[in-house]
Parts: C-alpha cells; structure tokens; sequence
C-alpha cells in the first residue's frame, strides 16, 4: 500500500483519538483502527466493490459492517467537523456538482433511490453534492440531494450555517427572497451574479468573484477519490460518510 491510499503517522496521530475502541474508552478496544482506516480511504480512492478489498485489509464482510456502522454513528461526520473547525471566515462560497450513481447503487432495502439522494437524469441516475468552503478553499459543510434537485435546496440548508463576511457563488444562487435577502439581513456581503434576465441590476464584487474558483478546485480534489466522483453506496449515509472521510484526507495533507 503506498503513502497516497494509506496515512502518513502525523495523519494518524491527528485523528486516532476521535475514533470508537480507542484505548481507555468505555467498551472493546479496537486493534486495527488504522488497518480499517486505511481500508476505507483505498477503497474509496480506487472506486471498487468492497468485495475487490485486497486481502490484507481482512474480510471486506466485517470493514463493509464497521464503515457502515461508524457512519450512522455519525464518526466521519465528527472527525471532518474538527478538522474543519478552524475555518478562515474572510468570505465562503457555495456550488453543487453531480456525480454519476451506478446502476448497483439503486438496489437499497426498504428503501427508493429517491429516498437515497439518488435521481434519474437524462445521463442516468446520479447525485447532487452541495458543499461550502472558506476562503483557503477548505471545506466546511456538504449535503446530498438526488441529482435532479435545484441548487437552492442545497442553499436553504447549507447557508444558514455559514459564518463569513461574505458569501461568493454563481448565477444559480440568484433568490432574492431564498438566497439574498437572508444573508444581506445577517450582514453578510452578497457576491451573486444577477442573472441576466433581471429587470433590476444588482451590484456585486466583481473582483471578489473571481475567487469563486476556490470551490471548483476542491471539487476537482475529492473526485480524485474514484468512489466519490462515481457514487456506488446504496445508502446515501454511507456515501455522505466517504465523503467526510475524503474530504478529512485532503484536510489533513
């Protein structure tokens, strides 16, 4: 395994602490928090089957188990918001982009993929992944939605968290009432562009946006992981939790 699939010590010794079965916790102590780790991260960044574990992982039966329960647990989401915690607040920006859903992924118990985050396009099913980043181009927030959901839905939950001067994003964010409006009464600097068929023009820092690229590159980032930038989880728990875990690996680089 190399440096890039697995975690460097200093990366390691970042996070151990925050993980279930640690020594002197309450309960059985895990012997391979970091074997099962890695397994995670390798397996999202080659974009396989759980079953295509290589050997030295273990039984892909007991990591597929492990991950799923540590992400209802709510593990992954924790880890990435202490990493994420020291956010550089000068301004944030806000995006969507869809990732293609592989067939495999609609086939979820008890569920519809809708209820999933997963939506039929005219390419075929996918998901939406909402995202905030500060102005290091860090991440702070993600949200799910199936892929045919409006950008603004990610919106409505993503940016009553956001605590920046200002908030940068494209046209799509252009709501008055929904977008606008809410930020502008919390004192946060509006950098939308107004779409073009605007009766009324709106000032906005041209200059500020061209910062905007921020959140693209980070997008650019996570889908080197190959199971973020093609979603074969069929639960939509689970594949927010490989995200956090990414994104916690690209943080701590």
């Amino acid at each position: 395994m190399t440096k890039r699939d697995g975690l460097r010590d200093y990366q390691w010794e970042r996070i151990k602490d925050m993980l279930p079965g640690r020594e002197g916790t309450v309960g059985v102590t895990a012997k391979d928090n970091r074997l099962f780790v890695e397994a995670v991260i390798y397996r999202y960044r080659a974009g396989i089957p759980w079953r295509d574990l290589p050997e030295q992982f273990g039984d892909f039966r007991v990591r597929h188990t492990r991950f799923s329960r540590w992400s209802k647990k709510g593990v992954w989401d924790r880890i990435f918001k202490v990493l994420s915690e020291d956010a550089d607040n000068e301004y944030a920006m806000i995006d969507a982009t869809i990732v293609r859903a592989h067939q495999h992924s609609a086939g979820a118990k008890h569920s519809t993929p809708l209820q999933e985050d997963i939506g039929l396009r005219a390419g075929g099913l996918s998901t939406k992944i909402h995202l905030v980043v500060d102005a290091d181009s860090n991440p702070t927030g993600f949200f799910l939605m199936d892929g045919q959901a409006s950008d603004l839905q990610g919106a409505d939950v993503l940016l009553p968290q956001v605590e920046a001067n200002a908030v940068l994003a494209d046209k799509a964010y252009d709501a008055l009432q929904r977008v606008i409006l809410p930020l502008i009464q919390r004192g946060i600097e509006v950098v939308i562009p107004p779409k073009a068929n605007r009766l009324e023009s709106r000032f906005y820092d041209k200059a500020l946006y061209q910062a905007r690229h921020l959140v693209e590159n980070f997008f650019a980032k996570l889908k080197q992981f190959r199971g973020i930038a093609t979603r074969y989880d069929k639960r939509s728990l689970n594949f927010l939790g490989g995200i956090y875990l990414a994104a916690s690996v690209i943080l701590l680089a």
